[in-house]
Order: C-alpha cells, then structure tokens, then sequence
C-alpha cells in the first residue's frame, strides 16, 4: 500500500480565473430565502382593497409584496412624507419609474403584485416617516405603512482589493452592491491567463469546486485584459453573495489563483431585486459553446468526451486536434471491464473535407480489419443495418475539431448495438486513425487506441474532468520561431508569459496556463546537452511555498508535463527524474531549485498578437525580482541519460520544454539554417568559448 504524503509536502494544482472570496460561515450569513431586505410593515387597507408587505431594500429603495389595489380611484399614487400623517404635503413616487409620458401614471389594479419603489428627489428612508397610497384629487388615505423608529436599512458593503497573486491582477476596494452584484473599480490584469474567469466558491480559499461568474459583459469567454476600468459583475442564477466564501480570478484549465478577496460573514447586503443599475461596456453577451457539464479526457487526454441524457437519447460531442482525413471514433467497449474491439458499438466522427461538413457514422466491429462489406470494421449501413448516430453540429476552431451528435439510448439492433445505461458504469473505447479512400475507418496504431479500462457512467450529472485542449488559431499570428541553446554550460532560468498563440502553446502543442519558463531570458528554448558535462542552471523561480502562483522549483525530468510535486505517488513513479528532486528520511521528494522569484511580467497588457519577433514582445516586458538569492543547479549529464529530457515545474505542469541529451562530438543541426551544423567534438577551453560565442551568433541568425 502506497504512502500517503502529509499535508506539508502536498503541492496541489491551482485553478487560473479571478474569485472573488466570500469567507463566510453559511449558517450565521445566509438569508432566508426568498429575502427581500428588512421588513418595515404591512400597509393599513382603509380603502380600495389595499394590502401588501413592505421591506426596506437599501437607504432609497422600498419593495412592496404581494401588492393589491382595486384600481378605481381616479387620482391614486404612491405617496411619501416626513408629517405625522399622511397628508397633501408629501412627494409622489412614481410607478412604474420609467414611464414615458409627461407626467406619472395613475396606478392601475393589482391584485398580488411585487413593486419596487425607489424614492425621488435623492430622498432616503431617515428624511421620511411614512408610505401611502393616495388620492390627490380627493386627498383620501388608501393604506399606509409608518417606516419605524432607528430603521437600518441593508446598505453596500466595501470589501478589500483583489490580493495580488499572479498575471498583474490588482484593483480598488470591492463593493458588494448587493446581494449578486460586485463593483470592482480599477481592475488591471494582464490578460494573459489562458482560460481565466470570476470565479465564486466554498472553502477556507479558491478551489476548482467553485462557479464561473459572467463578465461585466455578461459574457463567460475566458477573461481579456484590464487597464484600470470600472466594471459591475453580477452572480449567475440564484446564487447570491451569501452563498459563497469567496470572489477570486481563477483559471480553470491550470486550477490556479491568480487573487481573491473574502466576503465577512456579518455581510448586510440589500436583496438584488432589480435595484441596482448595472453599468457595462455592452449589453451583448457572446453565448460560449457548452453541451454539457459532463466531460471525460482520453487517449492520453488528446480526445475530450462530453455526454447529455435527453430523453431516451444521449448527445455526444467528441473534440480533438484531427488532421486532414483522420477520424475519431468512441463507444462502448465489446467487453465489461477492459478494452475489446470486438464486439464493440462505436461512433465514427470526422471532418468530411470534400463537402466541409461533419460526418458520424454508426459501425459494427466485427472483424480486427478494414470492412469487406460482410466483415471487419464496418459502418452499420454496409451491413444492412440503420446508421443510428445523427449529426447535430460540428466546428473547427483553433486547431481542433468538434462534432456533436445524439443516438438512441437502446439498442435499435440487438446484434450490432449494444445498449447505454444511466443506472451504472461501463467501459468504453476510443481510437484515432486515418480514413481510406471510401472514407471509411481504416486501421489505427496501438498508441492511437484505448489501452487500458475506461468507464463513463452516462447517468451521472456534473461530472466534468477536462483540462482543456490547448487551441491554435488558424487565421491567428504566426508564432514565433523556436530558440535553441547549443554550447552553453551556464544559464538562468525565470518565469514569464507563454506568449500567447505565438508562444508556448504552438511551438509544444501542449496548452499553456499563462507562464513558462525562460532560460537565458528566452521563451522555452530547446538545450543540447553532452553526457558527462556539468552544467550550472542558476534558478530564480520564487520560494514562497503559500502563494503557489509564485514557487515553480526546477527539475530536470523524462516528462513532457512536468508538475512532479501534484502527482500522485503511483503517477510520480512513471517519471524518471535526473536533476532538481530529493527525498527526505522518510522518503519523501521536495524540491531543491527553491531560490528567489524573478517574473518577466508586462509592461501593460499582453501585446504577443502585436508583436512580430519575439525581441519585438521582450521590448513589452520588465523584469520583477523579489529579494533574495537564487537556487543553483549543478547538473552532471549521466551516460544512462536518454536522449530527450524535459526541463519543468515542480509544483505545475506544462511550463518547459525539451533537454536533447547527446554524445561528446555529436554533429547538431540549428533549425531554420540548413548550413548551421555544429560539432561537439571536445576541444581546449578557449577555443571551446570562441565556438559557444559563434553558436550564440548563429542562433541570433536564425530568428
């Protein structure tokens, strides 16, 4: 049985959206429900049918519930004044507040109405004593409510500024309007968090368990950049501020807080009855595309599944990054418990390039080969059968493909489907693999396939394990050319911006949460290493292990992910480690590259998309060191070295890049110079440096 870690060694993986954080104990804050602010009073009927209770939203806003009046008067208003009875000498308040003619309309009937009032002329409940309906004409008294003595209406609540954590995230003190509206006032962030929302939660600190809040635009887009602006964000549905602990900007697809604010638990916000007025850039929202909140990664997390009961259906959308003439395929398995192609009901999805239309196709595994019309792997229709998947939608967007579709719950032909269940768990199988000219599934390699048991429970509601496919944009930027450090023994490594669709995600193809590493102050370069050299990497990847935003240890591993410190212990021993790793008496790892923080950061917002060179962005960069020392490295390359390592984070994954390990004289090619060859033949210390100094020339060359 493995060991379990103490919480002190625990590094666990952080979410990248703004949270605002309500710290609140649910019990002692939480309003009744439905909670219309305090009450003040029900109104006295003395004529015309008058009733209705009346609550106190905030110091000049009044609601009235379940408000009845028989609408006969001629002249009747509601009506407001500071005498010791209602009297000609008070104010009229008029409903509906937006009318369009020249004067107020007469109130017209109602018989179990909610009506918000807010009062005129700047008037608050403390310069008045009493609400009435009144008839001018006659100056009759319908009903009235006196407002009590030492009433404290719910008033907004001034929070804290955003602390400030990660991607330049800052702001003024945050005002809870009311209870589902927040004011952030010179909100800055630098936009670079790849998949960043407002995000609101539950717990002692932001955690994925938390819920996107819509943007000042009531959009849920990933968050753009800020530059000081005032914005009014609202808490989607029915959640409201005493719901929640926290507000924070989180990124979803890393899990990481880039800052938060805490809610205090004595929180006496008004109720969010339509009062307070929100202010935006647009009024537009940009629906993002969302089939369900179930979704599962397979085949090494390159195919996302997610899944929808309707009905006696059930809607698929399968994405992945395709190439031209390739297809995907998913369904259940053709045996409980493991992966068997026979026998299997499978879905076969692709992008048809010859109408630029999706196509899903129901098959039949019959046989481990490419369909004969009687055997094989054969699309149901080939074998006199109905085709029971139907296309819904599709897209290719970024680099990858999407195709929904919905088929029958139950098996429409018992011998070649098979049935899905929503009463338990069953196992499934997924592959990739080219189309052949008739543009049916050909044969698919072994590393293209499920290889091991994967269950879906189609019956279950919110589970969503997806990180997110990293998304290259077609008509975007041209990234920039990788950078390769050949002959260099000394380098500094820090952290700074991915660079956004120029950057880190299309020279890897791995999704990025907003940073990388920069070795020798450039962007992920690939290192050439020789074995039995010694190499000294000076590490300035911050120490602060309570703001994980901050402390990104360096190793030197066989993973293309990195993010040792967050892996399970059976996960963490499919890594091999070479460099930056320990164990402690008790066995186990800590990281030993802890030094100092230094943060290439921007200068305003992200300008990547500007930025034609990747000098050009530099230039849109400043360098931001804490005080201290930085961690050293010293890394002797052992002759058992495979030849590719990978530099990266400790404590996040996907923040290196490639180590290419090589024998002492090895001839190295320099990408994008077919003439730049180098030879790492041993030769005398100056001579030695004179060749590293040419490198760094035609390395220059090469960008």
């Amino acid at each position: 049985m493995g060991r379990r870690a103490p919480p002190s060694r625990g590094f666990l993986p952080h979410f990248c959206a703004v949270l605002l954080v309500l710290n609140a104990d649910l019990t002692a804050s939480r309003r009744p429900e439905p909670y219309f602010g305090r009450i003040i009073g029900r109104l006295t009927q003395y004529a015309h049918g008058i009733r209705g209770t009346v609550y106190a939203v905030d110091e000049s806003t009044v609601f009235v519930r379940g408000f009845a009046y028989d609408g006969t008067a001629p002249d009747a208003f509601f009506w407001v004044g500071d005498t010791s009875q209602p009297s000609p000498e008070g104010t009229l308040v008029p409903y509906p507040e937006d009318y369009t003619s020249r004067d107020p309309p007469v109130l017209t009937a109602h018989s179990n109405s909610d009506i918000l009032l807010r009062l005129p002329g700047g008037k608050r409940l403390r310069d008045i004593r009493w609400i009435s309906v009144w008839c001018r004409r006659f100056t009759v008294n319908f009903g009235d409510v006196f407002i009590p003595p030492g009433l404290d209406p719910p008033r907004p609540r001034v929070l804290p500024e955003f602390k400030r954590l990660a991607h330049g995230l800052r702001s003024g003190n945050i005002s809870v309007l009311d209870a589902k509206t927040f004011y952030i006032p010179n909100l800055h962030y630098d936009g670079a968090g790849p998949d960043a929302y407002f995000w609101v939660g539950n717990g002692s600190e932001p955690n994925p368990f938390g819920t996107k809040v819509p943007n000042e635009m009531n959009s849920l887009n990933p968050l753009r950049g800020y530059q000081g602006e005032d914005i009014e964000i609202v808490l989607p549905g029915k959640l409201t501020a005493y719901d929640v602990d926290w507000l924070a900007v989180w990124c979803v697809e890393y899990r990481h807080n880039f800052g938060h604010v805490y809610i205090p638990k004595d929180l006496d916000v008004p109720p969010a009855l339509g009062q307070t007025k929100i202010t935006t850039s647009s009024t537009t929202s940009q629906t993002p595309f969302s089939a369900t909140n179930n979704c599962k990664e397979i085949l090494d997390k390159r195919l996302q599944v997610r899944w929808e009961i309707q009905g006696d259906h059930v809607q698929i959308t399968l994405s992945a990054r395709l190439r031209k003439e390739q297809y995907m395929a998913f369904g259940l398995s053709g045996a409980e418990g493991r992966p068997a192609m026979l026998g299997a009901d499978v879905v076969v999805a692709y992008w048809d390039s010859r109408t630029n239309q999706p196509r899903v196709s129901d098959y039949t595994i019959t046989h481990l080969a490419q369909c004969d019309g009687e055997l094989g792997v054969c699309p149901d229709s080939r074998l006199g059968g109905s085709n029971d998947a139907v296309v819904v939608s599709g897209s290719q967007k970024g680099g990858i493909t999407s195709i929904t579709y919905r088929r029958p719950l139950a098996a429409s032909e018992p011998v070649k489907d098979k049935e899905i269940l929503t009463t338990r768990p069953q196992s499934v199988i997924a592959a990739f693999g080219p189309l052949n000219s008739r543009y049916e599934a050909n044969a698919h390699s072994f590393m293209d396939t499920t290889r091991t048991d994967v269950q879906i429970d189609f019956g279950v509601q919110n589970e969503h394990n997806c990180i997110g496919l990293a998304e290259l944009d077609a008509g975007g930027p041209e990234p920039w050319p990788a950078r390769v450090l050949v002959g260099v023994s000394n380098f500094t490594a820090r952290i700074g911006p991915a660079g956004g669709k120029r950057g880190y995600t299309p020279i890897t193809g791995h999704p990025s949460w907003g940073i990388a590493w920069y070795i020798n102050d450039l962007l992920i370069p690939e290192i050439y290493v020789e074995r039995g050299k010694s190499y000294i990497f000076q590490v300035e990847g911050g120490d602060d292990r309570t703001n994980p935003a901050k402390f990104h240890p360096f190793y030197i591993s066989d993973s293309s992910e990195g993010g040792f410190g967050q892996k399970k212990e059976e996960d963490q021993r499919k890594q091999r480690v070479f460099a930056g790793v320990a164990y402690d008496n008790e066995g186990y790892p800590y990281p030993t590259t802890v030094g100092r923080y230094c943060e290439w950061v921007h200068k305003t917002v992200d300008q990547s998309a500007t930025s034609k060179t990747f000098e050009d962005y530099m230039k849109t960069l400043k360098l931001e060191c804490s005080e201290g020392e930085p961690a050293v490295l010293n890394w002797t390359v052992a002759h058992e070295t495979p030849d590719l390592v990978y530099y990266q984070c400790y404590t996040h994954n996907n923040l290196g890049w490639k180590i290419h390990v090589v024998d002492p004289g090895t001839q190295i090619h320099i990408p994008g110079d077919k003439s730049a060859i180098i030879n790492l033949a041993p030769l005398p210390p100056p001579s030695y440096f004179l060749v590293s100094a040419i490198l760094v020339i035609l390395t220059a060359l090469t960008r």
